[in-house]
């Protein structure tokens, strides 16, 4: 019998323990970055247990401030509004290795307005 639980004990963590698999909980917190696009500026989300994601943007060129709302994928694939619906979207992928490297610095490219 003991021989048995330590079999599949052994089993439960190679097939249970995978480094790779995707989750919201390693992009919980607060992001920070730089955007391009049609316009350029700055952007800070703060990511939620359950993915949703809420922040402002800066734009360099109007000098205005605008909120993001969104939702925000285990895989760390972006999709927000910025403003209003009509304002324009905010896509991007944040990605764990530069959370941990950066000190909450992402990377998030897209800004069509």
């Amino acid at each position: 019998m003991k021989k048995i639980f330590l079999l599949l004990f052994t089993a439960f963590l190679f097939i249970g323990c995978s480094k790779d698999d995707d989750t919201i909980y390693d992009f919980i917190g607060t992001w920070a970055g730089r955007y391009d696009g049609t316009e350029k500026g700055d952007w800070n989300i703060v990511v939620a247990t359950d993915g949703k994601v809420t922040g402002t943007l800066h734009s360099d060129q109007t000098t205005e401030n605008y909120y993001i709302s969104g939702h925000l994928t285990e895989s760390g694939e972006l999709t927000a509004t910025i403003g209003t619906p009509d304002d324009g979207e905010f896509k991007g992928t944040l990605s764990r290795e530069d959370k941990k490297s950066k000190r909450n610095l992402g990377k998030c490219a897209a800004y069509s307005g």
